[in-house]
């Protein structure tokens, strides 16, 4: 690949958009050189990821660059070293040419912050998000300044910005991934008094999602953070393979996919139900004989009680440190944080045991009431209640932050674009609001902002259940096949 080519690429993407925050263009040639002298005098490439431009999202630590994840009180401060991340993509070959734009702490969906900017979303600049918190990281991927990125994910911060950018993400379950040398303007390890970030690749294709995860697994990551909790062969050899692995999908057993609608608390509105109900239409017409469609009430199983759950362990650490980091320049919030993030008292030991009692008594209902007694091979649902709303206009993250309460693997995989048809006058919105999340997200469906919707992506989760995160990810190749959307079988991944 030519680097220097790809890096214009990613300068002009950041013109047009503020996607970076630290720009590496000189020791990334000066890294391509020595993998191009390298395999003149060996004859062999480094690793899989040879010569191939990769970025990281602002959180990850690179040695003598800063990590100021958006804080102005954090920047100036040079890493003393690496992200274990960091090291295992260089290990296999990968230069390292840029980080990525994040919202302010992290903390938002929308990417912007007082000292890099705004985000801008390539497809709309004026309009739609960008997303958070990796919104740079898929910014940059979506124009093709980067082969493929690392981001984080905690209530959504992946599966979002690939949503609204129109490319794939993929969370997968907690310690799958090494967190170690990530920076978040909190504590250290206040994130286990919490939910806990997921780091996870974003890129243009499946597959390239796929050989991310087997760059991971082959850095054996266990051996040096015991907070990993994978083992050789996690990846590439699936514990429980029960969807057929890059082939065309077998009648003898059909696939089981239960249809989440909606997370219970906030009604969709109806360009995501229109897809929604599109896809299913699709899958249950074209595919009938391989493919069993099983409806999921999120109500009567439960799911229903994640969002709550998952917000009050959001604020389970009250937030005293990160503000007071935050103020201690002086700097304004973020406009999406500002209404939202308050110092509140951190929850007492008790307090937090009830939250971990009630966390596993929802994720041990979960596993009867939605995969056993569906027995299901995979679970979709929307990303969101809402299309590619305005800047600054993120609603719920029940949909999303939910899989990382349960712990599941989660993916995006695209499904089309808003049509005009979905959001024609007339259609209204029936029944009453269910609660405050529900009339904040029915304001986005004012007559005045439905047109602006047309043409935006449109984009499902993927589920998989606990562990299985090369299931999640064989769904989504699958389901991106079998729409129509995916490349001809046996196509290698597009670098």
């Amino acid at each position: 690949m030519n680097v220097a080519f790809l890096l214009q690429r990613a300068a002009i993407a950041n013109q047009l958009t503020s996607c970076l925050t630290e720009i590496l263009f000189a020791s990334a040639l000066d890294r391509a050189a020595f993998l191009d002298a390298h395999l003149a005098q060996t004859g062999q490439t480094l690793g899989p990821l040879h010569g191939l431009p990769i970025s990281v999202k602002d959180t990850f630590d690179i040695r003598g660059i800063d990590s100021s994840v958006g804080i102005s009180a954090l920047a100036f401060h040079s890493a003393q070293d690496n992200a274990l991340v960091v090291d295992t993509l260089l290990a296999a070959g990968a230069v390292i040419h840029c980080k990525t734009n994040v919202p302010q702490s992290m903390l938002a969906l929308d990417s912007v912050n007082n000292i890099f900017g705004r985000v801008l979303n390539p497809r709309n600049r004026r309009q739609w998000t960008a997303g958070g918190s990796s919104g740079g990281e898929a910014v940059l991927v979506a124009m093709r300044g980067s082969v493929m990125g690392a981001g984080t994910d905690v209530g959504g911060s992946i599966r979002i910005p690939a949503f609204v950018n129109g490319i794939v993400g993929i969370k997968p379950g907690k310690g799958r991934i090494s967190a170690k040398g990530l920076i978040t303007g909190q504590l250290p390890a206040a994130g286990k008094v919490g939910l806990e970030a997921c780091v996870g690749p974003i890129a243009r294709t499946i597959d390239d999602l796929g050989l991310f995860m087997e760059v991971i697994e082959n850095g054996r990551m266990w051996e040096v953070d015991p907070e990993v909790k994978a083992e050789e062969g996690w990846w590439t050899r699936s514990p429980d393979p029960v969807l057929p692995l890059f082939t065309k999908l077998q009648a003898e057993k059909p696939l089981r996919i239960g249809i989440l609608p909606s997370d219970g608390i906030t009604t969709p509105l109806p360009p995501v139900t229109a897809a929604l109900h599109r896809l299913t239409q699709q899958l249950h017409t074209h595919h009938k004989p391989t493919i069993k469609l099983i409806p999921i009430n999120p109500t009567a199983t439960g799911f229903s009680a994640s969002q709550s759950l998952a917000n009050k362990f959001f604020s389970a650490e009250g937030s005293a440190h990160l503000l007071s980091l935050i103020s201690s320049t002086s700097e304004p919030l973020i406009p999406w944080l500002s209404p939202r993030l308050r110092q509140k008292p951190p929850a007492t030991l008790d307090q937090f045991r009830a939250l971990l009692a009630r966390r596993d008594a929802l994720q041990t209902r979960l596993l009867r009431t939605i995969w056993k007694d569906n027995d299901i091979d995979i679970l979709i649902c929307p990303v969101a209640p809402h299309p590619v709303p305005p800047i600054d206009g993120w609603n719920a993250v029940g949909y999303t932050s939910a899989f990382v309460l349960l712990d599941w693997p989660a993916g995006v995989v695209q499904v089309g674009e808003v049509r005009g048809e979905d959001v024609r006058v007339g259609m209204e919105m029936e029944g009453e609001v269910k609660g405050e999340w529900d009339g904040v997200n029915r304001k986005l469906w004012a007559k005045e902002l439905r047109e602006g919707y047309v043409g935006s992506p449109m984009a499902v989760q993927v589920v998989g259940p606990p562990g299985r995160e090369r299931r999640c990810w064989e769904g989504m190749r699958i389901l991106e096949r079998v729409i129509g959307m995916g490349k001809v079988e046996g196509e290698k991944a597009r670098l």
